[in-house]
């Protein structure tokens, strides 16, 4: 019996602070999961940005990050793992395009799994004056017109309203994953 050839993988960990009780220095994560078999893995920016390589499935590869990280850096922090397709299918099923929508405040809250279809139709049905959302399989499209840190529609809120662990990443920020994944091929 063969073993399968490791994956490509894009991970985004949610909660990754410079400081603090979720600080995770990307050097180290880099060599916990190198360590942990996942290499070779790349970083980009402090913000829990990682490429890397693995023979299970995303789901399981999300479970063994989040217990690497728990078990060699301390924090307990949600990780999201997604295929470089599944990325990109994201940014192309962004429903914010076109005229009337700035890019720049168009955020993708991805979830590991897809949400359940009744509470995805009950959120999408409420008014959210000059925000928008969206829900897809894999993220939520918020189009945020004003201030991200003060719009109703940030992680804690969709989490709760969803039942699912999300983290929330701006359009340059998955296009610059894609870009490294694309090199590591």
């Amino acid at each position: 019996m063969t073993t399968p050839a490791p994956a490509l993988y894009l991970a985004f960990l949610r909660g990754v602070m410079p400081s603090g009780k979720n600080a995770v220095n990307m050097a180290a994560l880099r060599q916990a999961l190198d360590e942990e078999g996942l290499g070779p893995v790349r970083t980009w920016i402090q913000s829990g940005n990682v490429l890397l390589h693995s023979a299970l499935d995303a789901s399981a590869t999300a479970a063994r990050v989040r217990q690497c990280i728990r078990q060699r850096l301390g924090p307990d922090l949600p990780v999201i793992v997604k295929t470089p397709e599944q990325v990109n299918a994201v940014l192309l099923g962004n429903p914010f395009t076109g005229s009337g929508h700035d890019l720049s405040r168009v955020f993708f809250s991805l979830s590991q799994h897809p949400p359940p279809p009744a509470r995805a139709a009950a959120l999408m049905a409420q008014d959210f004056g000059d925000e928008k959302l969206h829900i897809g399989p894999y993220a939520a499209y918020l189009y945020l017109p004003g201030s991200a840190a003060r719009s109703r529609l940030g992680n804690h809120f969709l989490e709760k309203h969803l039942h699912l662990e999300m983290t929330t990443r701006n359009a340059n920020t998955l296009g610059k994953m894609l870009a490294l994944a694309a090199c590591a091929h």
